[in-house]
């Protein structure tokens, strides 16, 4: 309910800080304004990105002692890049943001919690006992039958030529 929330409100408030902004500097400003941020989100795209896939390739983010906090800052970078191409002065703000180091690393940090505690609370699930709820508590078990096929004997439908799925 919160994502559908979130996804009502977010143009309503891009709508307004249109309104409210071009109001306040003028059409041609917000123009430039909108289009110069989408220059910008996609130079940070094409620089960054073809930086990190490069990088990934060859390894050098574990090498160059990085790891996943120096790909996590990447994404978050490419994220800004987005951000900025996306018209709004809501996504700018929010591109901008993730421009800085120090912001960039916060979300990291906060992410990091969540995966960490998410983990936590499946482990702890996974350690509780059966609720009885297929999937809660125990591992996922699938009762099926099978039939052995013994290639030696042949085919009682050997009539038929073999099609694509039977095979063998």
């Amino acid at each position: 309910m919160r994502l559908f929330t979130l996804f009502l409100l977010w143009p309503l408030a891009e709508i307004a800080l249109f309104v409210t902004v071009g109001g306040a500097i003028g059409l041609l400003w917000t123009l430039v304004v909108i289009a110069g941020s989408a220059v910008l989100g996609v130079w940070l795209l094409r620089s960054r990105g073809v930086r990190s896939a490069a990088e990934m390739r060859r390894g050098l983010t574990v090498v160059r002692g990085g790891g996943l906090g120096q790909l996590a800052g990447d994404v978050l970078v490419m994220l800004a890049g987005v951000l900025l191409i996306l018209p709004g002065f809501l996504t700018d703000a929010i591109g901008l943001l993730l421009l800085l180091p120090p912001v960039r690393a916060l979300v990291i940090l906060w992410a990091a919690r969540r995966v960490g505690d998410g983990i936590r609370a499946h482990t702890a699930r996974s350690a509780a006992p059966s609720t009885g709820r297929f999937g809660e508590g125990r591992p996922d078990i699938i009762d099926a039958e099978f039939i052995e096929v013994d290639h030696d004997t042949p085919r009682s439908d050997s009539a038929r030529p073999p099609s694509g799925w039977t095979r063998h």
